[in-house]
């Protein structure tokens, strides 16, 4: 907890998961304004629906874009200019313990194990499984051993 409040996207996160909380009692206006205040405020642009679980980590929220349908578990972090991004209406699903490097790019219907690195510019439009590290342009798989 401590080290997520001491990143540059704290405020982003806050923000975040105020929204989150508004959009889950119906609070629309409110959610709304948080929205608008995430981009204004901690540069980035995070859909009203999207939906990550515990211990969530913006470490630089700068350029950070994400869609509205995209679905993440715990333990993710993000650094800056990354996109999470929709392809015809669908987005992709993120396990848990997940790392984005910056400038990454992960677009359409895919699914991201858990226990995955994600390289910095990767631009990843294929399924990337469990343990894996995906780098390149477009991304390709290296599978890691657990860890």
């Amino acid at each position: 907890m401590c080290k997520a409040l001491a990143t540059d996207g704290t405020l982003a996160m806050i923000l975040y998961r105020l929204m989150q909380a508004s959009q889950r009692r119906r609070l629309t206006p409110l959610s709304m304004i948080l929205n608008k205040l995430n981009g204004f405020f901690g540069g980035c642009v995070i859909g009203r629906g999207a939906d990550f679980g515990p211990r969530f980590v913006l470490v630089h929220s700068n350029g950070v874009v994400i869609n509205a349908a995209v679905r993440g578990g715990a333990n993710i972090k993000i650094e800056h200019q990354v996109t999470i991004g929709a392809e015809g209406f669908q987005s992709p699903v993120l396990g848990s313990d997940i790392f984005i490097g910056a400038g990454a790019k992960i677009i359409g219907a895919i699914s991201i194990g858990s226990h995955v690195r994600i390289g910095a510019n990767a631009v990843v439009l294929a399924d990337v499984p469990d343990h894996a590290t995906a780098v390149g342009v477009p991304a390709r798989n290296i599978i890691r051993t657990a860890d």
